[in-house]
């Protein structure tokens, strides 16, 4: 799937190249498909919110782009290169980074100790190598300020973070350590408004560093609020692939409740840009 945009004289340029890719893919537990032929096209500086009811496949869509599952038909391609992860490394490493639903920190370290986990910073040569705490600091406290996150003292203990700031956390990392698409599955823990005004900030923060951001979630006015695209799921298949300028969020959230308005809706879409149905 591609984009394109309109240039003088009525010629079509290409869009921006889709990081991460998923033509056809299909995931079966058994001889059940959890997703059937599942298309999407993930490009830089977009949030694509995925929407659907539990067992819309929602979950398994992020085990697939995060390594969790591998996928038994259709294609992944990373910079249009068919890929197929046996772990989350490798999802990593081609800079596909997950901010888990029931993200979990290590309490009793700092919340410098968790940014870096295992890639802390160090100064010297051997044998005088050790780390370098200020960096640490100081790198961490910039860059969760560039999520959003201002004020913070990066020694403090994790285990003081409330929710949405742990996740902001996790999104400061992703940018830190290079990431280029962002999978986040919506926190289970309930968030006041200002929490979730707060990882809102963060998520809008990777989508202006240029990160094609993928956010699961259940509100499909929190997705209207945030999202450029919305990718409907109903029983493992694409039930909708609209844009903002597709729905608003009354529309969207009738659609979240099934039932044919979302199947008239798609039709009526497919009838007018039959490039829909191909997808």
């Amino acid at each position: 799937m591609s984009t394109a945009a309109t240039v003088d004289g009525g010629a079509t340029a290409p869009g921006p190249t889709p990081v991460v890719e998923l033509r056809g893919v299909t995931v079966r537990h058994g001889h059940v498909p959890a997703l059937s032929r599942v298309h999407a096209a993930l490009v830089p500086g977009e949030i694509t919110c995925v929407l659907g009811e539990n067992g819309s496949g929602k979950s398994t869509l992020v085990a697939v782009l995060s390594g969790l599952r591998r996928h038994d038909e259709g294609e992944l391609l990373v910079d249009g290169v068919p890929v197929r992860f046996r772990s989350p490394r490798q999802a990593r490493e081609v800079g596909i980074a997950t901010v888990w639903q029931d993200l979990a920190v290590a309490p009793l370290l700092s919340v410098w100790r968790n940014f870096f986990l295992g890639a802390e910073p160090t100064r010297g040569v051997w044998p005088l190598r050790r780390l370098d705490l200020d960096g640490a600091r100081e790198t961490t406290a910039r860059a969760m300020a560039r999520v959003g996150v201002t004020g913070l003292d990066p020694d403090q203990p994790a285990s003081s973070l409330q929710a949405g700031e742990r996740q902001s956390l996790a999104v400061a990392r992703a940018l830190h350590f290079g990431a280029r698409a962002l999978v986040i599955d919506e926190p289970v823990t309930p968030m006041t408004v200002a929490r979730q005004t707060l990882f809102g900030q963060s998520i809008l923060a990777a989508r202006a560093q240029g990160l094609a951001v993928v956010v699961v979630t259940n509100n499909p006015r929190y997705a209207h609020l945030i999202g450029d695209r919305f990718l409907l799921l109903a029983h493992g298949q694409v039930a909708g692939n609209l844009t903002r300028d597709d729905v608003d969020a009354d529309v969207l959230t009738a659609l979240m409740a099934g039932g044919d308005q979302l199947t008239t809706l798609t039709d009526a879409l497919t009838a007018l840009h039959p490039e829909l149905g191909e997808r």
